[in-house]
């Protein structure tokens, strides 16, 4: 599935607690949004980029880890492949759009 910049493999569990992705992007994720509910762990298994989490930025490497907690906007870039677990599991009710964001805001274009 492709979303905005990234490839997604969502991995369904037999038990909806928590939802496990792997995500691949090339140059970023060009949505900012939040999820009412859930919190969003993002693991950076290889490459490097930057999340923006309420307007922060947070240079990231392979082993890093970012947490997203509910009600908090986020969008990414850089090049890398990512672990997403999204605790409890992912609604779609509770994933709200902000803005689409241009890869001009990038630093790394």
């Amino acid at each position: 599935m492709n979303k905005h910049g990234i490839e997604l493999t969502i991995y369904a569990p037999a038990n909806r607690s928590a939802t496990v992705a792997r995500v691949e992007v090339q140059r970023g994720h060009f949505q900012e949004f939040y999820n009412t509910r859930s919190t969003y762990l993002y693991y950076v298994v290889s490459g490097s980029g930057t999340f923006y989490v309420d307007d922060q930025p947070h240079p990231v490497g392979p082993s890093d880890l970012v947490t997203v907690l509910p009600g908090s906007r986020v969008h990414y870039f850089g090049s890398m492949e990512l672990v997403l677990t999204v605790a409890p599991a992912f609604d779609e009710r509770d994933e709200h759009h902000v803005r689409f964001i241009s890869e001009t805001e990038s630093p790394h274009h």
